[in-house]
This record gives structure tokens, sequence and C-alpha cells, in this order.
């Protein structure tokens, strides 16, 4: 009996085996335009903030490109006057400091120099006091009206180094799920603008009749996709009003599209993934998710792979733009795959060398796809309404992926994997009925190491849980509904608790209480390595800054790969904090 179970077994695995082979094709290895790895070139992000007690904070970037040795001057002006040096020794321990005895009653301007080997160099970028109320303890940037926004994507547009902003608005959501009242009519249309860092705005786009009101009829990033400097804007588009009577869209040409980042006009066009995969009842709600991420498949070159498809049927494509045009590297579907292929999707893509080759795989949910767009792994644990990708557990070389699988699920619905290979190394053994929305990953308790888990029902308030990152079960605490949001706030390697309008430490006391509006992203986009939250508030894009010196100094979070691309892709799906591919309290 043993073994012809095992003869079964083998002989099931090697069909599975086989339907890969032919579902992945004969895809070579991508190999982008690229020769060096296009990345970012940032400024310091220097950002001087008044503090309640009347005090200037001033916090600054540590960059991947600076000598070990590279220690810091501050500099202040006041009016019109000379900039005059604030500190007496060279400020190595932190890239913050606090000017204690501001003068009154001028417009102060603040500015640091690199300090190294025994060599001064020129003024970084100026910066005026960017905020002069302590009451109103955020940088502003208003709206061109008394609206909302629902994504921002965060990105250098006019290549001066310093990071701008192209809003999705309003901030309203349709699901196209035709059950239970999700799916209604679009009252309007969504439009997105870009905005510089100092408030301009640059452009608006009304993406029109032919992208329903919702997220995920309408993905978009903005990212530098052929390293000019200047980030570009991809995202999904129509023509005119192919509306059906009823209000839904289910004909019509959809594209990807970019747009010139500095000025919003077209550049180069393909066709978006067909609907042609998806039939049968529920095909509208099922062709209606896309999804968009940028990954470097060949380790050098940002790729573009948008996808279409959740909870059956899913198709992704890649491309590459370069020289004003889109060149398709690979496209996959999982039409002819095993069953445990099959709705594996989530409401996220991550985009992580998860195998050490130094090329980006693609991260769809529960199953994966290399670099070259061949299947890589699947847990067929099914759909996912949150995961995490990152070094969650420091003892163990690699990665690790932390699922929150939505439908119902006999065990496993929380579980961690090995990145590599999708080998699950703890889970939930009970069942659960309806593990929703955001989740949260992050470490919030230095009493044990790497990061925490969370995840919560959604039909049953009083099942929530909290895990670490090697499967114990630390509380059935509620955190703050089912997404609970987290930042790296005060002077530890801890990120904070953002509840409400609170920042508070996990079982401890309240940094920040005046947080207002709807948190749209959480990042490191100014100042030294804590992060930022973005709101929006009514006419307004909000960024709270932390005022709390740095006890130490840590390269900017956005100069790590995995959690760059994690920002990149928060302007489309459930939001979700980016995470990183270290662990913050034993990296230096």
């Amino acid at each position: 009996m043993r073994a012809i179970g095992s003869i079964a077994v083998l002989g099931m695995m090697t069909a599975i085996a086989a339907a890969l082979d032919a579902a992945a094709g004969e895809n070579a290895r991508v190999e982008g335009y690229a020769k060096q790895p296009v990345r970012e070139r940032l400024d310091r992000g220097l950002v001087a903030v008044r503090t309640e007690a009347g005090q200037v904070y001033v916090g600054w970037r540590l960059l991947r490109s600076d000598p070990g040795d590279v220690a810091f001057h501050v500099y202040r002006r006041s009016g019109q006057g000379q900039a005059v040096r604030l500190n007496a020794e060279p400020i190595r321990r932190t890239t913050d400091y606090l000017d204690a005895s501001p003068p009154k009653g001028a417009q102060l301007f603040y500015s640091v120099r690199a300090v190294a080997g025994g060599r001064e160099d020129g003024p970084a970028a100026e910066a005026a006091l960017a905020v002069s109320d302590p009451r109103k303890p955020y940088l502003t940037i208003p709206l061109e009206g008394n609206y909302t926004f629902q994504k921002v994507g965060i990105a250098d547009l006019d290549g001066d180094g310093r990071y701008d902003f192209v809003i999705k608005q309003p901030n309203a959501n349709i699901d196209p799920y035709e059950k239970e009242g999700y799916w209604r009519r679009s009252p309007d249309t969504y439009k997105v603008e870009a905005y510089r860092h100092d408030g301009k705005l640059l452009w608006r786009l009304d993406l029109g009749w032919a992208i329903e009101r919702g997220i995920w009829y309408s993905p978009y990033v903005v990212y530098d996709l052929d390293g000019d400097g200047k980030a570009e804007v991809a995202l999904k588009t129509g023509v005119g009003d192919p509306r059906d009577k009823d209000g839904r869209v289910q004909s019509g040409p959809e594209y990807l599209t970019i747009l010139d980042g500095l000025t919003g006009k077209p550049r180069a066009q393909v066709d978006w993934p067909s609907r042609s995969g998806f039939a049968g009842p529920g095909a509208y709600n099922y062709a209606a998710r896309n999804q968009i991420c940028v990954a470097y498949l060949d380790g050098k070159t940002p790729c573009l792979v948008v996808e279409r498809g959740t909870y059956n049927f899913m198709t992704a494509v890649a491309h590459e733009f370069h020289g004003g045009k889109l060149r398709e590297l690979w496209r996959w579907d999982n039409r002819d795959m095993p069953r445990q292929w099959r709705g594996q999707g989530a409401h996220w893509m991550h985009a992580a060398d998860i195998d050490g080759d130094g090329r980006d795989e693609v991260l769809l949910g529960s199953s994966v796809l290399d670099d070259n767009g061949k299947p890589l792994w699947t847990t067929g644990l099914g759909h996912p309404d949150h995961f995490y990708v990152g070094d969650l557990d420091p003892s163990r070389p690699g990665l690790e992926v932390y699922y929150g699988i939505e439908p119902r699920s006999k065990k496993n619905s929380m579980c961690m994997v090995d990145a590599k290979t999708g080998r699950v190394l703890w889970g939930y053994d009970q069942p659960t009925q309806h593990v929703h929305s955001s989740g949260l990953c992050s470490d919030i308790d230095a009493a044990h190491p790497g990061a925490e888990c969370y995840a919560g029902e959604r039909d049953f308030k009083d099942k929530r849980w909290l895990w670490d990152c090697k499967g114990k079960l630390l509380s059935n605490e509620d955190l703050g509904g089912l997404s609970p949001r987290a930042a790296y706030w005060d002077s530890d390697a801890q990120r904070e608790l953002l509840v409400g309008s609170r920042i508070a430490k996990y079982h401890g006391p309240t940094l920040a209480a005046r947080i207002e509006g709807s948190v749209i992203a959480v990042a490191d986009v100014l100042g030294d390595w804590r992060e930022e939250i973005i709101t929006s508030v009514a006419g307004e894009l909000r960024i709270y800054t932390t005022t709390i010196p740095a006890a130490d100094r840590r390269v900017c979070l956005v100069q790590d790969a995995l959690y760059r691309m994690d920002v990149v892709c928060a302007a489309m799906g459930y939001y979700q904090v980016p995470m990183l591919s270290y662990d913050v309290a034993t990296h230096k």
C-alpha cells in the first residue's frame, strides 16, 4: 500500500512538473537595456520642523554612497543674513540636529554639509523651516480643490533629487464584486494629478468613463523606468465611454500607458492583458481585478509587470520602457496549469530577489513567478487578503513571506513560508472563516526578535491573532481593527502603531496624538531613516514627520530595493506598510 501510494504521489508530482514546464515555455532570462543598475539619485531630503518646545528639529538622509566616516555640519541662515554653523563638532552618531535656540521674527533656512577625510563639502540644497507652527506638526501640499485622494505615487519627477507626488483623486472606491451591494455605478471619474515637492501642480489627467472609480480598475505606479533620472507614470487607461446601460465597463480597448512624469503627456502605449480569459458567472468581477508593479527582472533594469485576475484565471505580462517604447519581455497565465496555481492572487504584488540570484521575482500572492516569467512555486493555499515579504525572521537566512489567507480554511490561513521555496515554516492549525483586509507585519515588540504578524476575522470581532516570527501566539488583542498601520517614529528599532489619530508604542505611551485624515502611505520620504505618514485631508496632502531625536544613523530606507519597490506598489491595490530586506534591530 505504501509503495503504491508513493508511486501515485511520484506520478502526480511528475505530471505537475510537466504541466509547469509546458506552461512556462522557453522563456529566456531577461536582458534589459541597463548596463548598470538604474537607481534613484536622491539629495539629502533635508527637513526642518519647529517642535512644541519652540526648538527646530533638522533631519537629513544618510546615503548608500556616503563614505563610512562621513560626518555633517549644520548651518542656519536667518532672513538675508549669512549662514552660521550651529554644531561645534562634526555630527557622526545621527543624521539629525536639534536647534535649541532659533532666533525669532525672521525666516529661517537650514543646510547641511558633509565632512569626510577632514574636508567639508559644499552645502546641500538649503531648506526653509518647513513647519513653523508646532500646533500643525505636518508639511502640507494644497490641492487644487477641496477633495481627497485615494492613492499617492512617490518619485522624483523632475530630476532634482527630491520626491514629488502623483495622486489619484478622490478617495472613493467601488469594488467589482457584484453581490452584497459592493458594486455600484461610478458617480464620476478619477483624476490623476502630479505635484512637485514644493506644492506646484504640474498636470492633471481625467481617466474618463472607461476606468470605473475603484482601486482594481485603476492601478498605477510612478518610477524612473527608462533611467533618465526622471520618473514616469505607468497606468491602465481606456478610451471614450464604453459603459453598459447599467454603468459597467465590459468592453472597449484597454492600455498600459506611460506618461511623462513632468508633463503628463503620453510617451508609449500597448494593450493591457485581455479580458478574453474570463468567462462564466462572475466574469465581470474576476476580469476587473488589475494590478501593476516594478521589478528589476535582470537585476539592473526597472521593468513593469502588469497583471489581471485574482480569484481564478490569472495572467501577467512584463515590459521594459526605453527609448520611448515599450518592449514585451515575457507573458504568463495559469490557463493550463495545475489547480494549485488557480486563484492564488492577492490584492498586492511584491517584487523581491527571493532566491539570491540578483534578479527580482514577482510574488502574485500565494504563487510566485521567477524573473523570466516561469512559475517558481505556489503554496496552493488560495487567495491571501494580505501578504508581507521581508527579513521577518532574522534567525533564518534569506527572506520570508507572511500570509493572511482569506477563504475558509482548515489550517494555515495565517502562516509564514520560506520565500525561496514556498515551504511552510509555521501555520495556524485551526479552521478560519474569513481572514480579512491588510493585517500587519512589523517588529513592534522588542521582547520578541523579528516581525510580529497580525490578522483577524471579518465577521468575528473577538477573533484576532498576533504571532511572533516563530509562530508563537503572543496575544488575541485587537491592535486597531483589521488594518492597523505602523511606522518607525521614535529612536529605537521597532515600529510604532498608528491607531486612529495616535502614534503609540505597542503597550506603551502615545508619541503623537494629532494625526488627521485618512492614512494613504507610510514611507521614508524626508529627513533621516524614520518614516513619514502621508494623509489625505480635504484639499490637502499632509506629511507628518517625527521630531524625536534619533539614537543612531542608518542609510535611508528607500535605498533598500525591497522597501523601495513596496513603496512603488503602494500606489495600487490594498495598502500595506513597506517591508525591508533586513531586520532593523540587528542591521547596521
